[in-house]
């Protein structure tokens, strides 16, 4: 390959699109970003509108190429990168949804995911998936879809259609990289990364679960095909008729949390990133064989390359960071996210004052679907800066909570966190979570990791990287933050925290949020 092609990354999240094109070395040329609707139907509901996703998908390859001079010829492949989780159905043949993508965060289904822990079905698919029965993951959500999706979008006027013509194969479910690829490929394919956090997928076989399809009566016809993330097979070329105006490989996919830990270069058993984006993600490389978890964190496949093993991992998920210094901004105590470090260093402490944001129940290792946003310790001498202050403090909980999971589990002492995301530009946040974790924060010169990882595992699928050492050269440091707070004061800090989770647990209960 010569200096004048490069790999582009579509970068799907929650909040919006990103399309970025890298180098060589792992920098970004080109860059575009688009936000998308958050529908929230009812209390607890959350949907994207698929077709919005794809539309903006299209706007930001095209504006970035066209900002930086690039000719779509130039790009040697496309990576694509996910919110995993977030589940949809569509027409085969129309390439139309049933309905709104239902979203990660959702918490329609927790009804039947409390009906499956009363069942005893917990364990089974804890040793099946690597993951806790809870309604974060898609197979109560394509449940819901077969069962509840809008019939007329199908242009059929009875709602036993939609499971009919499920049934009869006509209909694709996926999450949002299957999505993609479909639009751009026209083929039905996800990564094992995704096809891991559905609930349906056998992490040990390696396989979509029959008696998993046969709980959640989800027809086998429906589900994509399963291929490595780094794939030299590909996954198929974009249409050199559609909107590209060229036929490039679609090489590689990633649900997000497993691209960022690629793009990190966590290619070792041990070595572990935390990403800050809407919710935060933890996760440690355990190698070639999945480690189960007791202590509420989750197993899942880290990242598997053509022709060579899957690599597992544990994760800590937590569902609300980022995310709760956006609600800071809805409620208008702040106008910008930059405001946050202002802030909360104008304060030396928060009071007394502690922010938990279950505001859609709380993630690893806690596992309370029905936890919800709480706040304690108020006085009426607290200000908006003891509630930012507080805030950023449970960015840096949540991750202690999940980091203790994660040593006792593994075994393994981290001597250091590799952290990216958009929070981790704040350095009060950075130096915060160091002091609460007490270990090293390292943030690299490249914080987009999510992106920067679906393009190296297209790269390295068509050879535009030829070994892995290659992307570990790659990698720099910005800067390291060490702990400054004595670990007596981080121990008392954290045990006050916990007796706030405490508060959040068990708030909506049945009949109403």
């Amino acid at each position: 390959m010569t200096d004048e092609t490069y790999i582009g990354a579509i970068d799907q999240g929650t909040t919006g699109t990103r399309f970025m094109v890298f180098d060589h070395a792992g920098r970004v040329v080109a860059n575009a970003y688009e936000t998308h609707e958050q529908i929230y139907p009812e209390p607890g509901w959350v949907e994207h509108d698929p077709v919005e996703i794809w539309e903006n998908t299209q706007t930001v390859v095209t504006r970035a190429l066209e900002e930086e001079g690039l000719d779509p010829e130039q790009l040697a492949a496309l990576g694509i990168t996910n919110q995993r989780e977030t589940t949809l159905i569509w027409d085969e043949e129309t390439g139309r949804p049933i309905h709104n993508a239902i979203v990660w965060q959702d918490r329609r289904t927790t009804d039947r995911v409390e009906e499956l822990q009363e069942v005893g079905m917990a364990g089974p698919i804890r040793e099946k998936t690597g993951l806790e029965v809870d309604a974060y993951f898609s197979a109560t959500k394509v449940e819901w879809l077969l069962d509840n999706a809008d019939p007329i979008k199908l242009q059929r006027t009875r709602p036993e259609d939609v499971r009919d013509r499920a049934e009869q194969g006509e209909l694709r479910f996926g999450t949002i990289d299957s999505w993609l690829i479909d639009r751009l490929t026209g083929n039905h394919i996800t990564d094992v990364t995704n096809a891991s956090r559905t609930m349906l997928f056998n992490i040990r076989e390696m396989e979509w679960d029959e008696e998993l399809l046969a709980e959640f009566d989800v027809p086998e016809s429906i589900l994509p095909e399963v291929r490595p993330s780094s794939d030299a097979d590909l996954y198929g070329h974009t249409d050199p008729d559609g909107f590209l105006g060229a036929a490039v490989p679609v090489a590689g996919a990633f649900g997000d949390q497993q691209a960022a830990l690629f793009g990190q270069t966590c290619f070792d058993p041990g070595a572990a990133k935390n990403t800050y984006g809407t919710g935060s993600f933890f996760l440690m490389n355990t190698g070639e064989e999945p480690v189960e978890s007791d202590h509420g964190l989750l197993t899942t496949v880290g990242f598997q390359r053509s022709g060579e093993p899957v690599q597992y991992a544990l994760e800590g998920a937590i569902f609300i960071t980022g995310a709760a210094i956006q609600w800071l901004e809805d409620i208008e105590l702040i106008d910008n996210p930059a405001q946050t470090e202002t802030l909360a260093r104008s304060v030396d402490s928060t009071d007394g004052v502690y922010l938990v944001p279950a505001f859609t129940g709380l993630g690893a290792p806690h596992w309370d679907g029905r936890a919800r946003g709480t706040i304690v310790g108020m006085t009426r001498g607290t200000g908006k800066e003891h509630l930012v202050r507080a805030t950023l403090e449970s960015i840096a909980y949540q991750t202690r909570d999940v980091a203790e999971a994660m040593e006792a589990d593994s075994g393994i002492e981290m001597a250091s966190l590799r952290v990216d995301g958009g929070a981790v530009k704040n350095n009060f946040l950075c130096q915060l979570q160091s002091d609460i974790v007490q270990t090293d924060i390292v943030r690299p010169e490249v914080d987009e990791t999510t992106a920067l990882g679906s393009a190296y595992a297209a790269g390295l699928a068509v050879g535009y990287w030829e070994t892995i050492d290659e992307l570990r050269d790659n990698w720099q440091v910005d800067r390291e933050f060490t702990p400054d707070m004595n670990p007596e004061d981080a121990d008392a800090l954290h045990a006050r925290w916990i007796d706030a989770v405490d508060c959040s647990r068990g708030w909506a209960r049945e009949g109403g949020e």
